[in-house]
């Protein structure tokens, strides 16, 4: 039986994930990597520990296989970080760039000031925020100290893997799927190739970027000096987003996931089609299967696995992230009290970097429960504020919510989160669904599964969760979320 390889490149660490033609998983390895504070604000990756890493799991997964078949590696990547390297040497000439940094945050405001944001929404479906490559690859190239000659290469982490995993020298891959690039504020989203316009507007050289091919399909082949033995096709490429909406089976039109992360990220399939830009939403590729391409409207919420964190280390209210459930649980509500977690600011569909974390109705009988419970809420009602934002721009209604990640495991959370949207939420037996994805993509390609389908046909529920709450005291409460939301946008800005 034949397995695929989905390489699941993160912010934090890298993680290798065999899975069968049945979508079961076979094994899986984890490394960490170190992250790097420069200066505040700014964030930075060192793209050989991260190939380190990646090295370390595949040859770890591949000896546990003992000799099975592999059919495809698919590669899945947090998806704005720059990565700039030298094409004859093969090695980094900079430290990454990561997603979180916010050192361009200021040329970001020069360009939204001279009118250019209306143009960057048209053509790319993004906002003009430092979030996106563009800025980050421009800060490169003239304050960063790397030159843009003809040995530059720039790509997000999934190219940097694909170098490397190809030969990472001369003769390497340098490629990219649509759903990075139309991460990077360089790429058209309608005519799905690198804009002129943009590559100028932001000083970027067209011959450093990396060839966009689609989603799923052969990219190359691996060396086997470089890929723990192995020579075998790498044939899907995904941002870690896209690729937990692939892996989620949400393969028609307004079907809907959540992971619920550090943050959270709700991307809705739109179809073959899209709306204009809409205010707080992003339009993203979702993916390419060769000339049947998919857009997203996806929706960022910066805080929600992150207020457990705060929970456990700034107040001491939990030991261990473990016990948010059982406590939440042990009380029949939130006593009243409302968090809005927006300790960096609100994300979709507010986009408010003033916004800051709020607590409202505390009263003498609050307790460490309420403060979990209303935590945990506010992961729901965030997710519905985007879902309301999405359904009303796409005209695409949500019937169901799949969801992953860490905070998912909880029934209460689960349970609240169909309350608030009326619809039924879907948690699936395989949670790594980003790793899984990519690991579709991939076996597409090589023909492990003939049709999306097929794929589909291996995703399995572990549980779904059906509104109970009458309407009337979801509204009532709703009101009260809005209300605390209203509040605590725009505290931190200057007079």
């Amino acid at each position: 039986m034949a397995v695929c390889l989905a390489i699941d490149a993160g912010t934090t660490g890298v993680r290798t994930f065999a899975v069968d033609e049945q979508g079961t998983p076979r094994h899986w390895s984890y490394r960490e990597f170190p992250q790097y504070f420069p200066q505040p604000g700014w964030v930075e990756h060192d793209p050989e520990e991260i190939w380190d890493a990646t090295v370390a799991t595949l040859t770890e997964t591949v000896a546990a296989l003992d000799g099975e078949t592999v059919a495809a590696i698919g590669i899945t990547n947090q998806r704005e970080t720059a990565v700039v390297w030298d094409r004859t040497t093969g090695r980094p000439r900079h430290r990454a760039i990561v997603w979180q940094d916010r050192r361009t945050a200021g040329r970001c405001d020069e360009l939204r000031a001279a009118g250019t944001e209306p143009l960057v929404r048209a053509r790319t479906g993004l906002v003009l925020d430092s979030y996106f490559s563009a800025t980050k690859l421009e800060w490169l190239l003239t304050d960063g100290g790397v030159e843009a000659d003809a040995s530059l290469a720039f790509g997000t982490v999934d190219s940097w893997l694909l170098w490397r995993l190809t030969g990472g020298d001369a003769a390497a891959v340098h490629a990219t799927d649509a759903s990075n690039a139309s991460r990077t504020l360089l790429f058209d989203v309608d005519a799905l190739d690198w804009s002129d316009e943009l590559c100028a507007l932001f000083h970027v050289p067209r011959s450093c970027l990396p060839a966009v091919r689609p989603s799923s399909g052969r990219f190359g082949l691996t060396d086997p000096e470089h890929a723990a033995g192995l020579q075998v096709p790498v044939s899907g490429i995904a941002g870690d987003q896209q690729a937990a909406l692939f892996g989620q089976a949400c393969f028609r039109p307004g079907m809907a996931k959540n992971t619920y992360g550090t943050g959270s990220f709700v991307l809705v399939n739109l179809g073959p089609s899209h709306p204009p830009p809409t205010e707080g939403l992003l339009t993203t590729v979702a993916w390419d299967l060769g000339g049947d391409v998919a857009y997203a409207m996806e929706g960022a919420i910066f805080v929600t696995g992150a207020a457990i964190q705060w929970l456990r280390d700034a107040l001491g209210v939990i030991a261990d992230a473990a016990e948010t459930g059982p406590l939440a649980e042990s009380v029949p509500d939130a006593g009243g009290v409302v968090i809005v977690p927006a300790f960096t600011g609100l994300g979709s569909p507010w986009w408010d970097p003033y916004a800051r974390g709020s607590v409202f109705g505390l009263t003498r009988g609050t307790g460490r429960a309420h403060l979990a419970r209303a935590v945990v809420e506010s992961m729901a009602w965030q997710t519905r504020d985007v879902v309301d934002a999405i359904t009303a721009a796409a005209g695409v209604p949500v019937a169901e919510l799949r969801v992953d990640g860490g905070a998912s495991v909880m029934d209460l959370l689960c349970r609240f989160q169909a309350d608030v949207l009326g619809v039924t939420v879907r948690r699936p037996t395989v949670k790594e669904t980003t790793a899984l994805g990519a690991a579709y993509l991939a076996g597409l390609a090589e023909g492990v599964w003939g049709t999306p389908d097929d794929a589909a046909a291996s995703w399995a529920e572990e549980a779904s969760f059906t509104p109970t709450m009458p309407t009337g005291e979801v509204e009532r409460h709703f009101g009260e979320w809005r209300r605390a939301v209203e509040r605590a946008r725009n505290w931190a800005r200057e007079a």
